[in-house]
């Protein structure tokens, strides 16, 4: 028998048995729709995280804190506690590090605190006040969109300037031109300078609700009191040059702290590689969970494909026999069943293809996380898909195709 002909028979088949072969492919829809929906999603977190993440600090740059700015939640109470206990980071500290760097790097100071900015009558609740120094927009990678950013006089002279977010810009002064107006952080006055470019959002919460002003304006009384910064954001023109930056500046803070060579750090150096390895440590777990989620989906799909396919080997024993008695081979008998198995199954695979599909750009567009295709995912669904369907019709195939014609016939 040609294939095409096994293919046109099969199909007629589970058109005419419509309610057995629904039943027939629900192990398998099910499996492979698992199998896209979730491959998608974190196909698409794996590219949001490396495009979004691994530049949230900027490209080669890391940052000197007294602890890390990004943790995964199974930091113990003891690691939390001593991370309080440790010594701030000082405007000498940053000092002494930006200066006693010698690979060629970028520096500027980083403290920030949220609360709220005015303009007239509007207030926009919640922004995030960042004390920085003038390479941070460069740092950064920030575009000024409108204005310009301030310089290290104005950073110096304490001046009150502010360069704010695209969001805030347009919650305070809507269609006016925000440049040279006066906004309040915490009753005291900034005249605005410039506006930064859209940052977009990171998993729906916006990058743009913020306000950047000089680390020594009077914005020091409550970003950071006491002589002291949150971080320091350390950039470099290279990996290797970042690398060789951060043995430096631990170097530098070991000294500073007198730190003997059997203790550890008492202070952070942090790059976006500690969050991209949290993330790799969630996608290996994931790795490891789906195939034996999805193979008990399709170990159950294939069961109930084999037992409606020996159904219906018994239910067309009489079919069997009449096509065995005009000239059938046994190999023409089984390639009808085979094919008729794996139709069902891939059957089955395409619609949890088009369902898993179909849920991932559900999951994208009522949540912030993304979805993406992975084109490898298409095919070895369809592949598990065939290959369970061959797997479970082996059995009825070899059974149909050792029926004896004369005794098939008179069965009914």
């Amino acid at each position: 028998m040609p294939m095409f002909e096994a293919f046109r028979l099969a199909f007629k088949m589970i058109w005419a048995q419509k309610l057995k072969s629904a039943f027939s492919v629900v192990g398998v829809f099910i499996g492979v729709m698992f199998l896209i929906a979730v491959v998608t999603v974190v196909e698409g977190m794996n590219q949001y995280m490396t495009d979004s993440f691994a530049n949230f600090l900027g490209a080669n740059t890391f940052q000197l804190g007294r602890y890390p700015n990004f943790n995964p939640g199974d930091v113990s109470r003891e690691q939390r506690r001593e991370w309080r206990r440790r010594p701030r980071i000082t405007y000498a500290d940053a000092e002494a590090v930006a200066q006693g760097i010698q690979t060629p790097v970028l520096t500027a100071w980083e403290s920030d605190v949220s609360t709220d900015v005015e303009y007239g009558g509007n207030v926009a609740p919640d922004i995030r006040i960042i004390g920085a120094t003038a390479d941070y927009f460069e740092i950064r990678e920030w575009k000024i969109e409108q204005g310009r950013a301030f310089s290290e006089q104005e950073v110096r002279a304490g001046r009150p300037v502010v360069v704010i977010g695209n969001e805030l810009a347009s919650r305070l002064f809507n269609d006016l031109d925000p440049i040279g107006r006066e906004v309040k952080l915490r009753a005291i006055p900034y005249r605005v300078i410039g506006v930064v470019e859209s940052q977009g959002n990171i998993f729906g919460l916006s990058l743009d609700k913020f306000a950047v002003a000089p680390a020594l304006s009077p914005v020091r009384r409550f970003v950071n009191p006491h002589n002291v910064v949150d971080f320091l954001l350390v950039k470099a023109n290279s990996e290797p040059e970042m690398r060789a930056a951060i043995v430096e500046a631990e170097a530098i803070m070991r000294s500073r702290r007198g730190l003997r060579p059997t203790q550890d750090n008492n202070f952070n150096l942090e790059t976006a590689d500690g969050i991209l390895d949290f993330w790799a440590q969630i996608n290996r777990v994931m790795a490891l969970a789906l195939p034996g989620l999805v193979g008990i989906s399709l170990v159950v799909g294939g069961i109930v494909i084999m037992n409606i396919m020996l159904m219906s080997v018994s239910e067309r024993t009489s079919e069997i026999g009449i096509r065995k008695a005009l000239g059938a081979k046994r190999k023409d008998i089984m390639r009808q069943f085979l094919v008729e198995s794996a139709a069902l199954a891939v059957v089955g695979a395409g619609l949890g293809i088009a369902a898993g599909l179909g849920i991932a750009a559900l999951v994208e567009s009522l949540t912030p996380m993304p979805a993406s295709i992975a084109p490898w995912s298409l095919v070895v669904a369809v592949l598990l898909g065939a290959g369970v369907g061959i797997t479970a019709g082996l059995l009825p195939a070899k059974r149909a195709a050792k029926l004896d014609p004369v005794t098939a016939i008179r069965a009914e």
